[in-house]
């Protein structure tokens, strides 16, 4: 079993649907709010940025609420680029990414804190795999508010036979195989 091939697989799927999610979407879109309440894509790109640098900067040695993060900043609207925002994406995922490709199986078992509480760095990894694809599945919900009809499914699209069409491909590849 290996825990950080795994973890990285995870985190990586959780990233191409923001990506893919991204993809469909003008630079407008970015900043729409369902409510004033409601957070923008912005907004959840800023705050998933704040946290995957101060989470993943340097992970064994630091807690990983950092001092210079600013938190209640991240969500407050900034004056940025479509081109800013992606790149605040890019930026912490590889951040993240990084620091699991660089860790052992046998730190899973260290102590990291994350706002002074301790944790073995395996959970702090589930932690934070609880936390990203939230935050994932609301801008991808967002994308799709946005787009409405002119959505493009992530996944195996609702109705129309879709998931027999689905099942029976996986079928005849395995059969392939």
């Amino acid at each position: 079993m290996n825990f950080l091939k795994d973890a990285i697989k995870r985190f990586t799927y959780y990233k191409e649907l923001g990506d893919k999610t991204f993809e469909q979407l003008k630079e407008a879109d970015f900043f729409y709010q369902p409510s004033t309440d409601a957070n923008s894509i912005a907004i959840i790109i800023q705050h998933m940025y704040g946290n995957m640098m101060s989470r993943w900067t340097n992970f064994l040695t630091e807690d990983g609420e950092k001092h210079w993060r600013k938190r209640d900043a991240e969500f407050e609207a900034m004056e940025c680029s479509k081109a800013d925002l992606l790149s605040f994406w890019e930026d912490g995922w590889k951040c993240l990414l990084n620091t699991l490709e660089s860790l052992t199986e046998a730190d899973l078992e260290k102590t990291v804190t994350i706002r002074t509480e301790p944790l073995f760095v395996y959970d702090a990894i589930l932690r934070q795999l609880a936390h990203y694809p939230y935050h994932v599945g609301q801008i991808v919900y967002l994308g799709k508010i946005i787009q409405q009809d002119h959505w493009i499914s992530l996944s195996i699209p609702k109705g129309k036979g879709a998931s027999e069409a689905y099942l029976e491909k996986i079928k005849q590849t395995q059969s392939k195989n």
